[in-house]
């Protein structure tokens, strides 16, 4: 049965087949740069298919295969790197046709020789591969999970959008007759419209709460005043012209909504949104309870467009986090889907949501 699969899928694929053929990870900086200076020997890939479990160690420029420690295969690296450099000029090829799904009939062998069956890791977990690493730091051999994000198909998404990710504000100063000449906008932009009609109206918009309370809690968890801080970043989306995380923050830096004390120039929502960055890109999901512990433990690999894969690792915190803040920004999800961008009454009061979604810039 020919395997086909999309570009993220493929890349998963890809990455493996790069990862065992260079036999090490550069590392990279916020600006998607290779650091040389940086370099994460690979000892092994461990892999987890329908039929088993599979170790990929490499050993002085060989691959070998082994499964219950039991060896079923050994192979040059140079031919891993081989078959990438084809995954690679297919996924590019397919993308050029425009391709959603699509097979690549050698490199299906090739997975079916080295005992390689799925395309990707199981959707449960942020673990997209796992891999033996050589820390020269500590003279260790971690087993680590990565994320893995390609940037070869459309960016990924860092938090997807959902009902539990609508934040809900107060509307002052307007009445219900108001709020049907607010809701009666269309159109690509009715968001931002919308919320300037509330304003040219007299309204205000006061952050009440974030409407799920399992990621309102999960934001508190990591500090408790993150959803107002997160709040006050949606507003500024609808109504200023930014839409990226590091400049949507830097705005309520300079407006410090929380009154923060701003005599030592500490940056304190930078420092903030940063730590919420890496716990989603790490585990945390809006739905499930946030304890803490990652699920992606050695971090992310990205694949650039270009083919090469960095590493951002855990053990480099602030590249990692400096690499999400200035590779993300907000962006609008469905209206109808999520329930949100209109007035709506409760009681006596008024009231109005709005989603977050993040998704990398590419």
């Amino acid at each position: 049965m020919t395997v086909k699969g999309n570009i993220g899928e493929w890349s998963e694929i890809y990455t493996l087949l790069k990862v065992l053929g260079e036999e090490k990870l550069y590392a990279g900086n916020e600006s998607l740069e290779k650091l040389e200076d940086i370099v994460y020997p690979v000892i092994k890939v461990l892999r987890t298919e329908a039929s088993g479990d599979f170790e990929y160690q490499i050993n002085q420029n060989i691959v070998f295969i082994s499964s219950n420690g039991k060896e079923l295969l050994r192979l040059p690296a140079e031919e891993f790197t081989r078959k990438a450099q084809i995954t690679l000029k297919q996924v590019l090829n397919n993308k050029k046709l425009k391709n959603t799904t699509f097979a690549i009939p050698e490199i299906e062998a090739f997975m079916e020789q080295i005992h390689c069956k799925s395309l990707k890791a199981s959707s449960t977990q942020k673990t997209d591969i796992t891999i033996v690493i050589h820390d020269e730091k500590t003279n260790q051999q971690p087993v680590l999970g990565f994320s893995i994000k390609s940037q070869l198909g459309s960016p990924s998404t860092l938090l997807n959008a959902g009902k539990t990710t609508n934040f809900r504000y107060k509307v002052n100063g307007l009445t219900s007759t108001q709020l049907a000449e607010i809701n009666a906008i269309e159109g690509r932009k009715k968001i931002i419209d919308r919320v300037a009609k509330i304003k040219i109206l007299g309204g205000i918009l006061t952050f009440d709460k974030i409407l799920n309370s399992t990621f309102s809690n999960n934001l508190i968890l990591i500090d408790s005043l993150l959803p107002q801080i997160i709040s006050e970043m949606l507003l500024s989306f609808y109504t200023k012209d930014s839409s990226t995380v590091a400049d949507l923050v830097q705005l309520i830096e300079n407006s410090n909504p929380i009154g923060f004390d701003n005599s030592n120039e500490h940056r304190f929502y930078t420092y903030k949104v940063k730590k919420m960055l890496t716990d989603m890109a790490l585990g945390l999901t809006p739905a499930k309870v946030w304890t803490g512990k990652y699920d992606a433990t050695g971090g992310y690999l990205v694949v650039k467009d270009d083919g090469e894969v960095l590493c951002y690792h855990l053990y480099n915190r602030n590249d990692f986090e400096d690499y999400l803040f200035t590779n993300t920004k907000l962006e609008t999800a469905s209206t109808t889907r999520y329930t949100f961008g209109s007035i709506y009454q409760e009681g006596e009061d008024l009231y109005f949501n709005l989603n977050l979604q993040i998704r990398f810039i590419k």
